[in-house]
Protein backbone atom coordinates (compact mmCIF):
# COMPACT_ATOMS: atom_id res chain seq x y z
CA UNK A 1 0.00 0.00 0.00
CA UNK A 2 2.98 2.68 0.55
CA UNK A 3 4.62 2.25 -2.18
CA UNK A 4 1.09 2.25 -4.44
CA UNK A 5 0.95 5.83 -2.20
CA UNK A 6 4.58 6.58 -3.56
CA UNK A 7 4.10 5.97 -6.91
CA UNK A 8 0.83 7.66 -7.14
CA UNK A 9 2.27 10.63 -6.21
CA UNK A 10 5.16 10.49 -7.89
CA UNK A 11 2.84 10.29 -10.95
CA UNK A 12 0.90 13.40 -9.99
CA UNK A 13 4.24 15.06 -9.63
CA UNK A 14 5.43 14.02 -12.90
CA UNK A 15 2.06 15.52 -14.80
CA UNK A 16 2.30 18.61 -12.83
CA UNK A 17 6.04 18.84 -14.16
CA UNK A 18 4.68 18.37 -17.31
CA UNK A 19 1.80 20.52 -17.42
CA UNK A 20 4.17 23.50 -16.01
CA UNK A 21 7.09 22.26 -18.85
CA UNK A 22 4.27 23.14 -21.61
CA UNK A 23 2.88 25.97 -20.39
CA UNK A 24 7.03 27.30 -20.23
CA UNK A 25 7.13 25.66 -24.13
CA UNK A 26 3.80 27.62 -25.09
CA UNK A 27 4.63 30.76 -23.72
CA UNK A 28 8.02 30.55 -25.75
CA UNK A 29 7.14 30.11 -28.86
CA UNK A 30 3.76 32.15 -28.36
CA UNK A 31 5.01 35.20 -30.89
CA UNK A 32 5.18 38.96 -29.43
CA UNK A 33 2.04 40.64 -30.09
CA UNK A 34 1.77 43.15 -32.82
CA UNK A 35 1.50 46.34 -29.98
CA UNK A 36 5.07 45.15 -28.27
CA UNK A 37 6.53 44.78 -31.33
CA UNK A 38 5.69 48.52 -32.00
CA UNK A 39 6.70 49.75 -28.89
CA UNK A 40 10.19 48.71 -29.87
CA UNK A 41 11.05 50.59 -32.86
CA UNK A 42 13.30 53.78 -32.34
CA UNK A 43 10.77 56.47 -33.21
CA UNK A 44 8.20 55.14 -30.10
CA UNK A 45 11.44 54.20 -27.56
CA UNK A 46 11.95 58.12 -28.24
CA UNK A 47 8.85 58.75 -27.35
CA UNK A 48 8.97 56.75 -24.33
CA UNK A 49 12.38 58.17 -23.22
CA UNK A 50 10.86 61.95 -23.14
CA UNK A 51 8.16 60.55 -21.10
CA UNK A 52 10.54 59.05 -19.18
CA UNK A 53 13.04 62.17 -18.10
CA UNK A 54 9.53 64.37 -16.88
CA UNK A 55 10.39 63.35 -13.27
CA UNK A 56 14.20 64.26 -13.87
CA UNK A 57 12.81 67.58 -15.31
CA UNK A 58 10.78 67.98 -12.55
CA UNK A 59 13.26 67.65 -10.12
CA UNK A 60 15.71 69.96 -11.31
CA UNK A 61 12.94 72.86 -11.46
CA UNK A 62 12.04 71.67 -7.83
CA UNK A 63 14.60 74.10 -6.21
CA UNK A 64 15.36 75.71 -9.57
CA UNK A 65 19.07 76.97 -8.85
CA UNK A 66 20.97 79.26 -11.73
CA UNK A 67 22.76 75.62 -12.51
CA UNK A 68 19.62 73.40 -12.23
CA UNK A 69 17.64 75.75 -14.36
CA UNK A 70 20.33 75.34 -17.12
CA UNK A 71 20.20 71.65 -17.26
CA UNK A 72 16.27 71.40 -17.08
CA UNK A 73 16.24 73.90 -20.02
CA UNK A 74 18.46 71.17 -21.85
CA UNK A 75 16.53 68.39 -20.93
CA UNK A 76 13.27 69.95 -21.99
CA UNK A 77 15.23 71.12 -25.21
CA UNK A 78 16.12 67.44 -25.80
CA UNK A 79 12.89 66.69 -25.45
CA UNK A 80 11.65 68.74 -28.10
CA UNK A 81 13.97 67.77 -30.96
CA UNK A 82 13.25 64.29 -29.91
CA UNK A 83 9.72 65.08 -30.85
CA UNK A 84 10.77 66.11 -34.20
CA UNK A 85 13.29 63.53 -34.94
CA UNK A 86 10.71 60.68 -33.87
CA UNK A 87 8.53 62.01 -36.13
CA UNK A 88 10.58 62.05 -39.09
CA UNK A 89 12.11 58.38 -38.85
CA UNK A 90 8.64 57.05 -38.59
CA UNK A 91 7.34 59.02 -41.75
CA UNK A 92 11.02 57.97 -43.56
CA UNK A 93 11.04 54.11 -41.91
CA UNK A 94 7.29 53.90 -42.76
CA UNK A 95 7.09 52.96 -39.07
CA UNK A 96 3.95 55.01 -38.61
CA UNK A 97 2.03 52.76 -35.89
CA UNK A 98 -1.01 52.72 -33.64
CA UNK A 99 1.44 53.09 -30.02
CA UNK A 100 3.31 56.20 -32.00
CA UNK A 101 -0.22 57.73 -33.15
CA UNK A 102 -1.25 57.48 -28.84
CA UNK A 103 2.01 57.72 -26.97
CA UNK A 104 3.52 61.04 -28.92
CA UNK A 105 1.08 63.30 -28.86
CA UNK A 106 0.35 62.39 -24.97
CA UNK A 107 4.49 62.47 -24.15
CA UNK A 108 3.80 66.15 -25.77
CA UNK A 109 1.55 67.14 -23.51
CA UNK A 110 2.86 65.53 -20.52
CA UNK A 111 5.96 66.93 -21.04
CA UNK A 112 4.36 70.52 -21.63
CA UNK A 113 2.21 70.47 -18.49
CA UNK A 114 4.79 69.39 -16.10
CA UNK A 115 7.08 72.23 -17.20
CA UNK A 116 4.01 74.99 -17.04
CA UNK A 117 2.82 73.58 -13.60
CA UNK A 118 6.42 73.65 -12.50
CA UNK A 119 6.47 77.59 -13.75
CA UNK A 120 3.48 78.01 -11.94
CA UNK A 121 4.74 77.08 -8.80
CA UNK A 122 7.86 79.09 -9.33
CA UNK A 123 6.41 82.33 -9.69
CA UNK A 124 7.58 82.21 -13.48
CA UNK A 125 4.45 82.73 -14.92
CA UNK A 126 0.79 83.52 -13.70
CA UNK A 127 -1.60 80.59 -13.26
CA UNK A 128 -3.77 82.18 -15.75
CA UNK A 129 -1.73 81.23 -18.41
CA UNK A 130 -1.31 77.92 -17.76
CA UNK A 131 -5.15 77.41 -17.15
CA UNK A 132 -6.13 79.15 -20.31
CA UNK A 133 -3.38 76.80 -22.48
CA UNK A 134 -4.40 73.29 -20.88
CA UNK A 135 -8.25 74.23 -21.52
CA UNK A 136 -6.90 74.64 -24.75
CA UNK A 137 -5.86 71.24 -25.03
CA UNK A 138 -8.50 69.56 -23.75
CA UNK A 139 -11.23 71.46 -25.68
CA UNK A 140 -8.84 70.62 -29.05
CA UNK A 141 -8.45 67.03 -27.96
CA UNK A 142 -12.37 66.50 -27.42
CA UNK A 143 -13.01 68.01 -30.52
CA UNK A 144 -10.41 65.20 -32.66
CA UNK A 145 -11.74 62.50 -30.95
CA UNK A 146 -15.29 63.54 -31.59
CA UNK A 147 -14.27 64.32 -35.24
CA UNK A 148 -12.41 60.63 -35.24
CA UNK A 149 -15.02 58.93 -34.10
CA UNK A 150 -17.87 60.45 -37.19
CA UNK A 151 -14.81 59.73 -39.64
CA UNK A 152 -13.56 63.57 -40.01
CA UNK A 153 -10.28 64.35 -40.34
CA UNK A 154 -9.61 68.35 -39.44
CA UNK A 155 -6.01 69.54 -40.37
CA UNK A 156 -3.61 71.39 -38.19
CA UNK A 157 -3.46 75.41 -38.99
CA UNK A 158 -0.75 77.17 -39.25
CA UNK A 159 -1.36 79.03 -35.82
CA UNK A 160 -1.44 75.88 -34.53
CA UNK A 161 2.28 75.44 -35.68
CA UNK A 162 3.20 79.19 -34.77
CA UNK A 163 0.93 78.15 -31.24
CA UNK A 164 3.62 75.40 -30.28
CA UNK A 165 6.86 76.93 -31.72
CA UNK A 166 5.64 79.79 -29.55
CA UNK A 167 5.42 78.26 -26.96
CA UNK A 168 7.99 75.46 -26.88
CA UNK A 169 10.53 78.27 -26.72
CA UNK A 170 9.06 80.24 -23.75
CA UNK A 171 9.05 77.90 -21.76
CA UNK A 172 13.14 76.84 -22.35
CA UNK A 173 13.55 80.59 -21.81
CA UNK A 174 11.73 80.60 -18.72
CA UNK A 175 13.32 77.26 -17.40
CA UNK A 176 16.47 79.31 -17.45
CA UNK A 177 14.75 82.59 -15.71
CA UNK A 178 17.81 83.97 -14.64
CA UNK A 179 19.83 86.68 -16.54
CA UNK A 180 22.92 85.83 -18.19
CA UNK A 181 25.40 87.50 -20.20
CA UNK A 182 25.50 86.46 -24.05
CA UNK A 183 28.07 87.35 -26.62
CA UNK A 184 27.65 87.33 -30.19
CA UNK A 185 29.77 88.08 -32.88
CA UNK A 186 27.69 90.84 -33.86
CA UNK A 187 25.84 92.10 -30.09
CA UNK A 188 26.86 91.31 -26.61
CA UNK A 189 24.88 92.33 -23.64
CA UNK A 190 22.53 90.43 -20.70
CA UNK A 191 19.36 88.81 -21.40
CA UNK A 192 16.63 88.43 -19.06
CA UNK A 193 15.04 84.85 -20.00
CA UNK A 194 12.19 84.94 -17.73
CA UNK A 195 11.17 88.47 -19.81
CA UNK A 196 12.01 86.89 -23.06
CA UNK A 197 9.81 83.26 -21.79
CA UNK A 198 6.99 85.18 -20.55
CA UNK A 199 6.50 87.44 -23.85
CA UNK A 200 7.07 83.74 -25.90
CA UNK A 201 4.26 82.10 -23.57
CA UNK A 202 1.91 84.85 -23.65
CA UNK A 203 2.01 85.31 -27.41
CA UNK A 204 1.66 81.42 -27.66
CA UNK A 205 -1.19 81.97 -25.69
CA UNK A 206 -2.98 84.08 -27.77
CA UNK A 207 -2.19 82.19 -31.03
CA UNK A 208 -3.77 79.28 -28.84
CA UNK A 209 -6.95 80.95 -28.31
CA UNK A 210 -7.14 81.34 -32.29
CA UNK A 211 -6.05 78.04 -33.31
CA UNK A 212 -9.25 76.44 -31.10
CA UNK A 213 -11.26 78.86 -32.56
CA UNK A 214 -9.91 77.92 -36.29
CA UNK A 215 -10.27 74.43 -35.24
CA UNK A 216 -13.73 75.21 -33.87
CA UNK A 217 -15.03 76.58 -36.91
CA UNK A 218 -13.99 73.95 -38.78
CA UNK A 219 -15.44 71.28 -37.08
CA UNK A 220 -19.02 73.17 -37.22
CA UNK A 221 -18.33 73.78 -40.74
CA UNK A 222 -17.67 70.15 -41.52
CA UNK A 223 -20.90 68.87 -39.47
CA UNK A 224 -22.90 71.54 -41.45
CA UNK A 225 -21.25 69.89 -44.74
CA UNK A 226 -22.07 66.12 -43.38
CA UNK A 227 -25.75 67.15 -42.39
CA UNK A 228 -26.41 68.95 -46.11
CA UNK A 229 -28.65 67.76 -48.41
CA UNK A 230 -25.71 66.14 -50.44
CA UNK A 231 -25.60 63.59 -47.71
CA UNK A 232 -29.57 62.91 -47.01
CA UNK A 233 -30.52 59.32 -47.07
CA UNK A 234 -31.94 58.31 -50.06
CA UNK A 235 -36.11 58.15 -50.23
Amino acid sequence: MAVDKAAKRKAKQEAKQRKRDERKARRANRKPSVLLKEFWNLPNMLTLARIAVIPVFVWFTYDADPMYSLLAALIFTLAAVTDVVDGFLARRWNMITVVGKLMDPLADKLIVMAALVMMTRLGRIPAWVVIVLLSREFIVTGLRQIAASEGMVIAAGQEGKWKTSLQLTGIIALCVHYVHPIDMLIWQGDIDFNLVGKVMVYLSTAFSVWSAAVYFKAFLQMLSKRGGPAEAAPS
